[in-house]
């Protein structure tokens, strides 16, 4: 009997170690990628007249009534700031528009235009479904090479890694910070996210949709 609780005993001891190790791998690559990405956080008057290929603002939801959440509103607030300060000529706004009615890209083009950005100036990318698909075919699809990303603080991070993995120059500027209703869900989330984010930019998987190249230097109009 004594033999058996001492190899039970040696048995769990093994199995705690194991967690430890699994859990300090988790929290390492979790810190990697957030701080990796943060490593190029700009602020607005570092990246004013600096001329980048675009300013790239992720999509975070839409209300029925067509107007962007209050994080989707401050993101476009910071683009259209960023644009108006000649940190790039274009504003590529990236998100979900895989259903008929719901189309995320529109009010954030609308609001663009609603505060004075030209037509021309800004693309759309409707199938932008999460982070990594959005640098993707920022990449593919638009030919970006340079480009400020637009997004809230504790996205950053990720959104840079990625970027930046899949061979993009990017610097970020976060859009003002706030408090929001739901900060501590999200926060789980963007915690489990950077370990997905870590694997995809090894593996490197195709985004949903790619598609027909549209030249970011040329007429926005055309991705609409």
């Amino acid at each position: 009997m004594r033999d058996i609780i001492i190899i039970m005993l040696k048995i769990i001891k093994w199995i705690l170690k194991l967690i430890l190790i699994v859990i300090v791998v988790i929290v390492g690559i979790n810190l990697f990628v957030k701080f990796e990405g943060e490593r190029s956080l700009r602020s607005v008057e570092q990246v004013s007249g600096k001329s980048y290929d675009c300013i790239i603002v992720l999509g975070a939801g839409v209300y029925g009534n067509g107007e962007p959440t209050k994080i989707l509103k401050d993101r476009l607030d910071r683009g259209i700031e960023l644009y108006k300060a000649g940190a790039a000529p274009k504003l590529l706004l990236s998100g979900d528009n895989g259903k008929t009615n719901y189309d995320e890209v529109k009010v954030m083009k609308n609001y663009c235009l609603k505060h004075g950005v030209p037509a021309q100036d800004i693309f759309l990318d409707h199938a932008g479904f999460s982070t990594y698909e959005s640098m993707y075919r920022a990449r593919d699809i638009f030919g970006v090479n340079t480009a400020v990303v637009v997004t809230q603080y504790y996205h950053e991070g990720r959104s840079l890694y990625t970027a930046k993995r899949l061979g993009l120059k990017v610097v970020g500027v976060s859009a003002v910070e706030k408090r929001y209703d739901g900060d501590e869900a999200r926060a789980v989330r963007e915690f489990l996210a950077r370990e997905k984010a870590f694997v995809q930019c090894i593996v490197k998987p195709k985004p949903t949709f790619l598609g027909d190249k549209i030249d970011i230097t040329g007429d926005g109009q055309v991705s609409w």
